[in-house]
Formats: C-alpha cells, sequence, structure tokens
C-alpha cells in the first residue's frame, strides 16, 4: 500500500509513544509533544520526526501541522494522545491544575481537531483517532476534572463525526482503561491502579484504525472501549 505519513499528538511517551513505535516501520512519523528534551530523545531513538508543540497554543499547532504537510505533503492520519491528569478531589485541586488540564484537555483537543480537519478536507481524505478514557463511559471517583475534561473530548469527537458526511474523512475514538504511563508521574501523582492495560496493547488497535482505506465504510464516530477487567 506504500508508506503513510501520520502525527501522533502526543507521541513522546505512554501510548502516543507505543503506536509511534508500530507505525515507524512501514511510515513516516512525526510525533508532537510539548517537551524539547523528550521530543528529541524519540525523534533519534525512532528515526522519525518530530516538532515541539504546546497544543494549548492554536499557533503552535497551526505551525506544526503546516509544518508536517509542507514537508509530507499528506497527512493520511493523526492520533491525538496529548492529555493531562489531573487527578484528586476538587477542594483539593488548585486553580492553575485546573486551568492547564483545560487548556490541554479542552482547547487543545479542538485545536487539534481545527487543524486535522483542515488539512484532510484539503486532500479530500484521512483518519483522525482520539483517545479519551473509558472514566467517561463509566464514573469513577476522585478524577473529577480529567473526567470532565476527557467528556469535553469524547463530545466534541462525536460531534465531528456526524458533521463530515463522509467516509472519507473518519473521525474516531478509543476509550482506553488505566495505563502505567507519564500521565500521572508529570504532575507528581502515583499511578494506584492494580488492574491496567498496557500502552502496547491498546496502541493496535488505535493503528488498525488509523490504517483504515478512504473506501472502508460504517466506520467513522466509532466508539472503541477497551475492558480491563475494572467494570
Amino acid at each position: 500500500m506504500g508508506a503513510k505519513t501520520f502525527v501522533v499528538v502526543g507521541g513522546t511517551s505512554g501510548l502516543g509513544l507505543a503506536v509511534a513505535r508500530l507505525l515507524i516501520d512501514e511510515h513516516q512519523v512525526v510525533v508532537l509533544g510539548d517537551a524539547p528534551d523528550e521530543v528529541a530523545a524519540v525523534t533519534d531513538d525512532l528515526g522519525c520526526a518530530g516538532c515541539v508543540c504546546d497544543v494549548s497554543s492554536y499557533d503552535q499547532v497551526r505551525q506544526a501541522f503546516a509544518e508536517v504537510a509542507d514537508r509530507y505533503g499528506e497527512i493520511d492520519g493523526v492520533a491525538a494522545c496529548a492529555s493531562m491528569w489531573a487527578g484528586g478531589d476538587l477542594a483539593d485541586l488548585a486553580p492553575e491544575r485546573i486551568r492547564r488540564a483545560v487548556e490541554i484537555n479542552a482547547l487543545g483537543t479542538t485545536y487539534v481537531f481545527k487543524e486535522t480537519l483542515h488539512h484532510l478536507h484539503r486532500q479530500g481524505y484521512g483518519n483522525v483517532v482520539y483517545i479519551g478514557a473509558m472514566a467517561v463511559a463509566k464514573p469513577r471517583p476522585g478524577i473529577p476534572i480529567y473526567r470532565a475534561t476527557k467528556s469535553y473530548g469524547s463530545s466534541l469527537v462525536e460531534s465531528l463525526a456526524e458533521a463530515q458526511h463522509s467516509n472519507q474523512i473518519k473521525v474516531m475514538l478509543v476509550h482506553p482503561g488505566p495505563m502505567p504511563t507519564r500521565l500521572q508521574e508529570r504532575v507528581g501523582d502515583e499511578f494506584l491502579d492494580e488492574i491496567y492495560a498496557l500502552p502496547e496493547q491498546v496502541a493496535g488497535e488505535v493503528v488498525r484504525l488509523l490504517l483504515l482505506a478512504p473506501d472502508d465504510l460504517y466506520v467513522s464516530g466509532e466508539r472503541v472501549l477497551r475492558a480491563d477487567g475494572r467494570w
């Protein structure tokens, strides 16, 4: 089928990195991350392209996607994996942490989809997969802000999937269960789950959706739930 070009937003760790690893042998991959040292480490390790991008900045998102399009011409798929953890009771969360979670999980997701769909519409085809959270489908105590911001992303994706009016552009959603990644570590929280999925297990499903052909039917808007034994 030939090499395709994929953008993995939040591709420097966790599920995003696992997705990039699965794609890199046969395709052109560009990882986006907000930490320059992490982007440099992943691009050196995988031999792929990378771009420093804080998704909460629309200008940075727009510039990153423009650079990918200029370099490769077309974007076949985007994995929207960037997210910020905001665990804990609302009363215990600092206002700055709440604001940052909203900026990344809600605004950042919106900006990524705005630019992704701009380029997919320009070329007339392509896939985008948003990484939600199983907590959206099943409430879980102790993560009200995280769940609320991920619920925003889920609602946005479902609406955008319906708005495409064509299966040539597929907008899809994966709700994984808890995974031991750096999501919590970056904000100083400990990963406490005893039952969980590994990023490598979920990555295969994300890649399957990214590789769907334009003429594959009945998949735009697809919601994938990854059972992990918790609920």
